[in-house]
């Protein structure tokens, strides 16, 4: 009997490894659209939703087509193994984008369409919330404002008096210290947009979410500042690569 399993068992394994060959071979060998149906991108999303496709589907749906002797499927795949990752081809440039074989400007053009449209979906949503209120939509909503940024940015989100936002604004860019974020221009901005709340944010591009002395002590310097012409600081997030820290959450302010 188990001599019989074992024998069993050793079919099993050589039927599911044949299977996996014939996969490799028709996805190597064949167009995207003599794919079973099961296997195809487009299908697999309509069917299992776009969470269930790795990176390569994903952009290959994006990409539509392929080039002659190349599927979508391999196209992408060029991509993600040049760029080294999705976040590096949503931020590349044209010239380097385009020296991809198939991949032209109309491309490109589709892509950062596609990124602006997901960064005005994240502002629709924090304009529809009250935004303290939804944390997670504001942390969304700076991750895409921040979206791989190569330098420190600070940004202050301008609220009414119900919390909701009126505008973002990037005001200082460099290594955030009290030497480089003023006071004085933010209070200045507050007035001009009649915010009566601010929530602060700026970057760490190296994606360290630990908040610095500099970042606690100017954090406190602007509550005081901004206290005097009634101003309330709801809190101070520090954003990373995927990340987003909250100070308030932490009582570092």
């Amino acid at each position: 009997m188990v001599i019989f399993l074992q024998v069993a068992k050793h079919f099993a394994d050589m039927n599911f490894l044949l299977s996996q060959y014939n996969v490799l071979f028709w996805k190597n060998n064949m167009g995207i659209n003599q794919w079973p149906k099961s296997e195809q991108p487009r299908e697999k999303l309509l069917q299992y939703g776009a969470s269930r496709l790795s990176n390569a589907e994903l952009l290959a749906i994006f990409l539509r087509t392929g080039i002659k002797g190349k599927s979508a499927i391999e196209l992408a795949q060029e991509l993600l193994h040049r760029f080294g990752s999705i976040s590096n081809i949503l931020d590349t440039n044209l010239k380097s984008f385009t020296q991809v074989k198939g991949i032209g400007s109309a491309k490109y053009c589709q892509l950062k369409a596609t990124v602006e449209l997901v960064t005005r979906h994240f502002n629709g949503k924090v304009e529809e919330t009250h935004s303290y209120n939804n944390q997670d939509v504001v942390k969304k909503f700076l991750l895409c404002h921040f979206f791989n940024l190569k330098n420190e940015v600070f940004a202050c989100m301008f609220l009414d008096n119900k919390n909701k936002l009126i505008k973002i604004e990037n005001l200082f860019t460099g290594t955030i210290n009290q030497a480089q974020v003023y006071p004085r221009v933010l209070a200045q901005s507050c007035l001009e947009n009649n915010a009566a709340a601010v929530i602060l944010a700026h970057n760490h591009p190296s994606g360290n979410l630990k908040a610095s002395q500099s970042d606690i002590d100017i954090t406190k310097k602007l509550i005081v500042t901004l206290k005097l012409i009634d101003v309330r600081v709801l809190d101070h997030f520090i954003v990373g690569k995927n990340e987003v820290m909250s100070m308030a959450q932490y009582g570092l302010m």
